[in-house]
C-alpha cells in the first residue's frame, strides 16, 4: 500500500468495507488526506464504531495497482488494514481461507498471494484472549 509495506493485513470476504487504523495513517503522515465522512460500522469488533473519514489509497498486490477507498477508524482492531469485498471485487480475487491464499488474474497471468500462517495463528490467539478478557470485564 502506498510506498510502504504494511504488515498485519486481513483479507476478509465478510467485510462490506475496507478499513485502516488511524495510527497507520499517522505513521505514514497521511492524515491530511482523509476525506471527512462519518459512517457507522455495525458489527465491527463485536460493537458499532463511527469512522473518522475515508481515504483513497493506492494498493499494490503483486504488481497490480488499484486506487482503493478505505474507511478510517480509531482503536485497536488487531490488524492494520482490513481489505473487504470492495477491494476483492475490484481485484477479481478468489480467496481461500482454508489455504490462506488468494489468486487473481493479471496481464502476466494468474498471481497468488499466500498468507503467513504463524502470524495468522498469533493474531487469532490475541483476538481470542482479548475476547475472553472483554467477557470477564462485562
Amino acid at each position: 500500500m502506498l510506498d510502504f509495506k504494511i504488515k498485519r493485513v486481513l483479507v476478509d470476504p465478510g467485510s462490506s468495507v475496507n478499513i485502516i487504523q488511524w495510527r497507520v495513517l499517522e505513521q505514514t503522515k497521511l492524515t491530511g488526506s482523509i476525506i471527512p465522512a462519518t459512517k457507522l460500522l455495525d458489527g465491527f469488533n463485536l460493537a458499532s464504531v463511527t469512522t473518522w473519514g475515508e481515504i483513497l489509497l493506492l494498493t499494490n498486490a503483486e504488481g497490480v495497482m488499484k486506487t482503493t477507498l478505505v474507511e478510517v477508524v480509531d482503536g485497536d482492531m488487531g490488524y492494520n488494514i482490513i481489505m473487504g469485498r470492495p477491494w476483492l471485487h475490484e481485484m477479481k480475487v478468489v480467496p481461500s481461507s482454508y489455504h490462506q491464499s488468494m489468486k487473481f488474474l493479471t496481464p502476466e497471468g494468474i498471481k497468488k498471494i499466500r498468507g503467513d500462517q504463524p502470524a495468522a495463528r498469533e493474531m487469532n490467539a490475541k483476538s481470542v484472549s482479548s475476547s475472553k478478557e472483554k467477557e470477564r470485564t462485562t
